[in-house]
């Protein structure tokens, strides 16, 4: 990506082994994300270009000589960030926070994954290898293990949805109808999806979504006060990043309730502090720890008691991926798989 709306596929050199506990994979599989769209609109010309892509399912060709855990051949899911898997923080299941994180095609050292080959640092502590044998039909939910159904499941995580619970969506992107997912799977009976696209909210009722609110602003707020009986949400996932948002989170989270972030913030203050304090209203997240997760999600994938991979609806090899962000940013699709 050379600047906003500047994506070019380019024959750059191979990427290979540097560190002994570095691992090659060949990408079998990889897709755009949404918050790939944030430099496609927003990159500034004359920088460095950008290599893009943070979700992969790959082939293990070669390993570095202190790897132990993987073998060539192996399939393996690789997360959007990095980490060695040995750390405090890595043991406290917060991989992101990792002393040694770095995030796949964020533009600094390390490569993205929409490519035919990347190497991929702290191998043992990053790639989850795959059982042998997992059927190919289930590649698109098995490759939303590396990001957007983890991400959705830390917001539901973080905003404690579960059994006795109203969960609120807020965002109809991969990652907010992943969230719907996460938090019928916990055990929430009231899912509200803030989201105005009828593709995606049919998507999201297939979910387990219950209630839709189309409205924004005030409005939303209003809407959500309606359907949850004048209380509002207890748990509320802000799945998008921007201000308003946020703003809509704030205000339609229940006294004592939780708002489970994982849009990147696209501000610098979270607005609405003071009535989330007279709330009670706690606020966390972040960047999802998704390696942490896939070892509980991936039962259900392969047992098919989840089908998130139901949020790609175009499939493209890498001369397509330039007009797959067009149409991810066109909204004519909400998640572009790539296939090299």
């Amino acid at each position: 990506m050379y600047a906003a709306g500047d994506v070019r596929i380019e024959n750059i050199p191979d990427a290979g082994l540097r560190d002994p506990t570095d691992a090659l994979i060949r990408v079998a599989r990889a897709c755009i994300c949404g918050s790939d769209l944030w430099p496609y609109n927003l990159k500034k010309p004359g920088g460095s270009p950008q290599r893009m892509g943070h979700e992969a399912i790959g082939i293990v060709e070669a390993v570095g000589s202190e790897v132990s855990t993987l073998k060539v051949g192996n399939v393996v899911v690789m997360p959007f960030a990095c980490s060695d898997g040995t750390c405090t923080f890595c043991h406290e299941g917060l991989n992101t926070a990792c002393v040694h994180v770095g995030f796949f095609g964020n533009g600094d050292e390390l490569d993205g994954a929409q490519a035919e080959a990347l190497r991929i640092p702290y191998a043992d502590g990053t790639l989850f290898a795959l059982p042998a044998g997992a059927d190919d039909t289930l590649m698109p939910s098995l490759l939303t293990l590396a990001d957007v159904m983890g991400t959705g499941h830390h917001a539901a995580i973080v905003s404690g949805a579960g059994p006795g619970r109203i969960a609120a969506v807020i965002g109809d992107g991969a990652v907010g109808l992943c969230g719907v997912i996460a938090a019928k799977r916990l055990g929430s009976e009231q899912i509200i999806i803030l989201g105005r696209h009828d593709d995606r909210i049919a998507l999201a009722r297939k979910f387990g979504a219950t209630d839709v609110v189309s409205e924004r602003g005030d409005a939303a707020v209003a809407r959500v006060m309606e359907v949850t009986g004048g209380f509002g949400a207890h748990s509320v996932l802000e799945c998008v990043g921007t201000e308003q948002a946020m703003a809509t989170a704030v205000g339609i989270a229940r006294p004592g309730g939780a708002i489970g972030r994982v849009g990147v913030p696209h501000y610098q203050a979270i607005p609405g502090s003071l009535p989330a304090f007279f709330k009670n209203v706690f606020v966390g997240g972040g960047p999802a720890p998704v390696r942490a997760y896939i070892a509980d999600l991936l039962p259900d994938v392969l047992e098919g008691r989840i089908e998130p991979g139901l949020v790609f609806d175009r499939e493209v090899g890498l001369e397509g991926v330039p007009d797959g962000y067009r149409a991810m940013h066109d909204r004519e699709s909400i998640k572009v798989m790539v296939k090299p």
